[in-house]
């Protein structure tokens, strides 16, 4: 068996991950390494020139690290190019990653645009659950617990409830000026978008 098949597929994220991931990525000044050549020199400078921890990180042998860094490979395969673009994506200008993180969590917060089914939790409340696309600004209160979360390894699943407080917050109760102990949960999300 080669090294290709041997591959392990990709862990998928969740979708609010894969937003902030996504919203990280919007931040960059500089565009990221796009070859596979490139990816596996700057993640070994990253990984401190260790072929091994870096295959481990990808799911790959050392050897096809070392062919890739080589250039006697080009052409990873789909699991293996996505987790490059992922792993590179990851470590890809760190301050200024860092640097957008600070600002949305202590004084800007986060746009987010998300369609998903809203259902409510309120005393006398008369409005079943729908459907709905929503774009609110979030609280840098909310951006900070959302961000600490995703940092210690959170699950999509333990994300949903601060994301759907926070859009609460923002959109139905409007900063607590209206709708007051309304609790809005929201499930099957069909896309979202963060923008810091």
């Amino acid at each position: 068996m080669s090294d290709h098949e041997q591959q392990q597929p990709a862990p998928r994220r969740g979708k609010v991950l894969e937003a902030l991931a996504r919203a990280e990525r919007k931040v960059f000044t500089r565009p990221a390494p796009k070859s596979a050549n490139a990816q596996v020199k700057f993640l070994l400078t990253r990984a401190k020139g260790s072929t091994k921890a870096l295959a481990e990180r990808l799911g790959v042998s050392r050897r096809t690290v070392e062919r890739y860094r080589a250039g006697k490979l080009t052409k990873p395969q789909n699991r293996l190019q996505a987790a490059l673009v992922e792993e590179t994506e990851s470590e890809w200008q760190p301050q200024v990653r860092a640097q957008a993180r600070a600002q949305a969590s202590t004084s800007r917060g986060m746009m987010v645009e998300v369609t998903a089914y809203f259902g409510f939790t309120c005393t006398g409340s008369s409005d079943d659950g729908r459907e709905r696309q929503i774009t609110t600004d979030i609280s840098p209160t909310y951006v900070k617990q959302i961000l600490e979360l995703q940092e210690a390894g959170a699950t999509e699943e333990d994300l949903h409830p601060i994301v759907a407080e926070a859009i609460t917050e923002s959109y139905f109760t409007e900063w607590g000026t209206r709708a007051d102990g309304l609790r809005a949960d929201f499930t099957s999300v069909s896309s979202i978008s963060l923008r810091f």
